[in-house]
């Protein structure tokens, strides 16, 4: 019996897959090469530059030199930094507004002593019943919401802010209001609506020439204060839910009045019912008058009538 002996020189087979492997790296550095060369593989790029650019909302000039596409101003890295820069810039912002919310809340906390480079300062849905008197050191408050509290009254000192522009001192306990009040030049927003309990406000208030926005509505006034009269630049006064008796004379240099009977819903409707009035009297007078004549007239004239009551 004979038997065959098979005899395999791995060192040939090393050399042979080492050859193999060999050849495809270099395919695929020859591949790789070939669409780093590509004007698909650029066009590709450069698409996808654009529509980051676009979704980042950098405008079409930018990225585009002599109408091609220029990946090289490194747009979007100048973007991420200014993105990052705004991003530390809010705390710095935030650090001038200043919110407390809670029942909780009887008074204002000792630390908002030494914050006077506040410009805004919101004290909502507290306990609290009194605005101290350091108000006055809050030279920069531009803004001024203390609604829905407890307030039963104002300092004087709120007079020494100067640069205020909004005043919301709504849904409070307000019966009076401090005439300093006045003294607030740049005042253009004024809130005292939901105080249930106020009648009257000073005439000090006179000299507020750059409120634009009045709501004095939810209270108990009889008539429309004379101070709002004088307030040149008013375009908005909300007088609703009060008890008003009368009008003034000149209140019809108003854009928007609102008032606790819809006057203005009710003038125009007496309006219409006084015009449909005259109408029917005047066909009225008109048929017996034709009645009463020796001879009917033989042709008519077509007249029209403006009433304006």
């Amino acid at each position: 019996m004979t038997f065959e002996v098979i005899v395999l020189d791995f060192s040939r087979i090393k050399g042979l897959w080492e050859t193999r492997a060999k050849k495809y790296k270099e395919r695929c550095k020859k591949e790789e090469k070939r669409i780093q060369t590509s004007a698909l593989q650029k066009i590709k790029q450069e698409w996808s530059f654009m529509l980051e650019c676009r979704n980042n909302g950098i405008p079409q000039s930018v990225y585009l030199k002599n109408g091609f596409v220029d990946p090289d101003l490194k747009i979007l890295e100048k973007i991420e930094r200014k993105s990052h820069t705004s991003s530390k810039e809010k705390p710095e912002k935030d650090k001038f507004v200043f919110k407390l919310y809670g029942e909780h809340w009887e008074e204002f906390p000792d630390s908002l002593r030494e914050q006077t480079h506040l410009k805004e300062l919101h004290v909502n849905n507290t306990s609290i019943q009194a605005i101290p008197d350091y108000i006055q050191t809050f030279q920069k408050l531009i803004v001024l919401d203390m609604s829905h509290n407890k307030i039963r009254c104002l300092p004087p000192e709120i007079g020494y802010l100067a640069n205020l522009k909004e005043f919301n001192i709504s849904f409070n306990n307000l019966q009076i209001i401090p005439p300093e009040l006045g003294n607030c030049e740049n005042l253009e927003k004024l809130d005292l609506s939901g105080n249930l309990e106020l009648t009257e406000l000073p005439f000090e208030l006179s000299s507020l020439k750059k409120v634009t926005f009045v709501d004095v509505s939810a209270n108990k006034f009889s008539s429309i204060p004379i101070c709002v009269l004088r307030m040149s630049s008013l375009q908005w006064l909300d007088i609703s839910s009060n008890k008003l008796q009368d009008l003034p004379q000149d209140i019809d240099r108003y854009i928007k009045l609102l008032d606790s009977l819809c006057l203005e819903a009710k003038e125009e409707k007496e309006m219409t019912q006084d015009r449909e009035y005259f109408e029917k009297e005047f066909m009225k007078a008109y048929i017996e008058d034709l009645t009463e004549r020796e001879t009917t007239p033989s042709y008519t004239t077509k007249v029209s009538f403006n009433l304006e009551i």
